[in-house]
């Protein structure tokens, strides 16, 4: 038992011995090492070294031969990003209106999460599709001008959110010189997100194009900055890029109420055109093509027109194209200006039903146009006529006299473009592209606005079946064009107002013209609007509440007198 003690104790002896040659050791060994990098140091003999200091901020010289220390990325992911703090300053003030700064509802945008659910509005067709996996990356680029912080935050984290993660390969948001830098500076702390700031005003179609020649992916995806993208709305989109990259693909634009930002589904039956107005419109699918598409709802839509918020484009087409017209201004009559040039240059536009985005439309503009948002739009409009439309662009004066006074500035260089690309005639286009826009004729009848003081009888932007109503009176057409037929249809392009009963009361709707009886009406002296078959007219009476009605007739009733007022008088 002794004997073992003492082996114990023996063995105890020697592991201590064996520790202090060891620390004294490694201490010397140490010592020396620093002492000799310190030397070198002094002596120069580091040249090409760059510096680091020891924790204990002894200065140290490293060999050219290491690597440097990366620097971490201060950037967060978008789900560690301070939502709440950066919405809450750019928030509502006490008793401010929540619709005066954008035109929506700001507090029912700021009072919901980025990264809110939202239903799939997609067909059970589209959810069970496979795409393919060697898609290309794409830049996302969104243009913003005093966008509020919420709607803003919420697109660029539906892109992140709902896009795979190597598909993106950066959001570059451009800054149309916000009375706020810092409502797009704070989001560049998101990973991926890049801001560029413009030094003043420059409108959608220059920022854009600013933003195109910062990207650094093959691939652009342009959306608005109130959009929510959908599950899987990227891929499809790159896909018809990617087998062919003349192709410029839109998704379909889902509703965003901007009342109380529910997200509703649009049909996908709907493709894009306009009117001799030159006012963009949705409008449905032929029977034979919405027939076609119960077989298979995923196919791709071909559309003479696209919306020209959210669109995606192969880069090097895009710069090869033209890029945008930069001497329009502001907004509007882009989607105008390149749908016509992607068609009649050799491109193609579609819709892609398997992608689906959200948008917030509004009645109004939130900002200011320089000059009036008439005068702009006429003037952008005018270029994209006088360039792309040849002998027809005259069918867009008829329908808009005004136009023809405001100056739209040289475009020579787009008329050297479209020579350049050899670019087809507006005839091909009509025929191949848009048969279905019919061509006035003297047998049309007279055509304008149908007005009661300073309002006018406006579509309100419906479609089939829809009502019509009352609205400040613009006098640019669109949903305020209407044309009286010889044999008594009251036109809106190719919808025409019905009374679907022959009931006093009724709200008159939007009908495909067929020349029924119940689509007839008689424009008498003294501006009623009659039924030709029963004693009723046209009211505006109750128009907030169900439309414009049929009422009984009484010729002293300021809501059944319709003046019909020609844009160019």
């Amino acid at each position: 038992m002794r004997r073992n003690v003492k082996i114990v104790l023996l063995l105890s002896c020697a592991w201590m011995f064996v520790c202090v040659y060891y620390y004294h050791t490694s201490r010397d060994s140490k010592n020396e090492n620093r002492a000799l990098r310190l030397k070198e140091s002094a002596l120069g003999l580091s040249s090409g070294s760059s510096g680091y200091a020891e924790p204990d901020g002894t200065a140290m010289a490293m060999s050219s031969e290491l690597l440097p220390v990366p620097t971490p990325d201060p950037r967060v992911t978008w789900n560690y990003f301070d939502e709440q703090g950066y919405v809450s300053r750019g928030g509502l003030r006490a008793g401010e209106d929540p619709y005066a700064r954008n035109k929506f509802n700001q507090e029912a945008s700021d009072g919901l999460p980025s990264n809110r659910d939202i239903p799939d509005t997609r067909s059970a067709m589209c959810r069970l599709k496979q795409w393919r996996r060697d898609l290309p990356p794409t830049s996302v680029i969104i243009t913003f001008h005093n966008e509020a912080r919420s709607t803003l935050l919420r697109t660029v984290v539906s892109v992140l959110n709902r896009s795979p993660e190597h598909l993106i390969k950066e959001i570059i948001l451009v800054d149309d010189f916000s009375d706020h830098p810092e409502d797009g500076e704070e989001l560049s702390r998101i990973h991926k997100v890049r801001v560029i700031r413009n030094e003043k005003r420059e409108g959608l179609m220059r920022s854009r194009v600013r933003g195109a020649d910062a990207a650094t992916a093959s691939v652009l995806t342009f959306l608005d900055s109130h959009c929510e993208c959908n599950a899987d709305w990227l891929e499809p989109l790159l896909e018809r890029v990617a087998e062919d990259p003349s192709r410029v693909v839109c998704p379909v634009i889902d509703v965003i109420s901007m009342d109380t930002f529910q997200y509703i589904g649009a049909s996908a039956d709907l493709r894009g055109g306009f009117d001799w107005s030159l006012v963009f419109k949705w409008e449905y699918l032929s029977q034979l093509e919405r027939q076609s598409r119960q077989k298979d709802p995923t196919q791709a839509i071909r559309t003479p027109m696209i919306a020209g918020g959210l669109f995606v484009i192969n880069k090097e087409y895009f710069e090869r194209l033209g890029k945008y017209d930069t001497q329009m201004d502001v907004w509007g009559g882009e989607n105008l200006e390149i749908s016509f040039r992607v068609w009649q240059c050799g491109g193609s536009l579609e819709i892609i039903p398997c992608s689906r985005v959200g948008h917030v439309f509004r009645k109004r503009h939130p900002y200011s146009f320089p000059g009036g948002s008439g005068n702009v739009f006429a003037r952008n409009t005018r270029r994209a006529a006088e360039v792309w439309m040849d002998d027809y662009k005259h069918f867009y004066y008829n329908a808009v006299p005004l136009a023809r006074n405001i100056p739209y500035g040289n475009i020579q260089d787009r008329l050297e473009l479209k020579r350049k690309l050899g670019c087809k005639p507006f005839s091909w286009y009509l025929k191949n592209v848009y048969p279905e826009l019919v061509i006035p004729t003297s047998e049309g009848g007279p055509g304008g606005a149908l007005k009661q003081g300073s309002t006018c009888l406006d579509s309100m932007g419906h479609l089939l079946d829809g009502n019509v109503g009352l609205y400040p009176c613009h006098d640019t057409g669109g949903n305020q064009e209407w044309s009286l037929t010889k044999d008594g249809l009251i036109k809106h392009h190719d919808l025409c107002l019905t009374l679907p009963m022959y009931a006093k009361g009724t709200t008159l709707l939007m009908q495909i013209c067929d020349g029924s009886e119940n689509q007839k009406w008689r424009h008498l002296e003294g501006g009623l609007i009659r039924h030709s078959r029963i004693p009723v007219c046209m009211d505006s009476r109750f128009h907030a509440q169900r439309g414009i009605t049929a009422e009984k007739c009484d010729s002293s009733a300021e809501s059944q007198r319709w003046h019909l007022y020609n844009h160019g008088h």
